[in-house]
């Protein structure tokens, strides 16, 4: 009788412990998404090492291309009121246009920590825009395309690292948590090399 009361309260509180544990952790990955939301991530701040500073002096300097709608940033229009964007959430500013002579109003929201990145070249192709990543540079081994829509990058699968849809969360942290990626492939001769094992698409960031 002891023994099997002994064993209930052994099973109580591991139990117990678990959970406690499962809600540390929990906490914890809030506290640090909070701060990383907040924080600056430069990776200037720590000296290269003599051998990574030889690597980058024999590869060829790396480009970005980046996708804009729903990757960077999010809008929405007068008369359009989407469920996606949180009520009362203030658009990182407004662009003011006319469309058949009407006045429409466009409130954008910019994804956090987009204000690393800029936008991308476009081509119309069988009724849908793709990025043609030789308008940007012939030598396709050094080009990075940063895209939510695999659609835009078919032409060259092999120079994508894909990434998912953004459209008003503020603890959104897909873009830093690109950052390490995209340092590790400054040192690829050919950035296909590493990208068309499509171990990156394990995840969409």
């Amino acid at each position: 009788m002891m023994r099997t009361q002994c064993l209930l309260g052994l099973r109580t509180f591991v139990a117990f412990a678990t959970k406690l544990w499962s809600f540390l952790l929990y906490m914890l990955r809030r506290q640090v998404r909070t701060v990383i939301q907040y924080q600056t991530v430069r990776y200037d701040v720590l000296p290269l090492s003599p051998v990574s500073r030889n690597r980058l002096n024999q590869v060829k300097r790396k480009i970005l291309v980046l996708d804009l709608d729903e990757t960077l940033i999010h809008s929405q229009h007068d008369g359009v009121l989407r469920p996606t964007v949180r009520p009362g959430t203030p658009p990182d500013f407004i662009l003011k246009v006319v469309i058949d002579k009407h006045p429409v109003r466009f409130f954008v929201h910019k994804r956090p920590h987009v204000d690393f990145f800029l936008e991308v070249h476009c081509t119309l192709e069988l009724g849908s825009y793709i990025k043609d990543l030789s308008v940007v540079h012939s030598d396709l081994s050094s080009i990075v395309i940063l895209d939510n829509s695999p659609g835009a990058y078919r032409s060259h699968p092999d120079n994508a690292i894909p990434i998912k849809s953004w459209f008003s969360d503020p603890s959104d942290t897909a873009l830093l948590n690109l950052l390490p990626m995209l340092d590790a492939l400054r040192f690829t001769a050919d950035v296909r090399s590493v990208l068309s094992r499509n171990l990156h698409q394990h995840r969409l960031w």
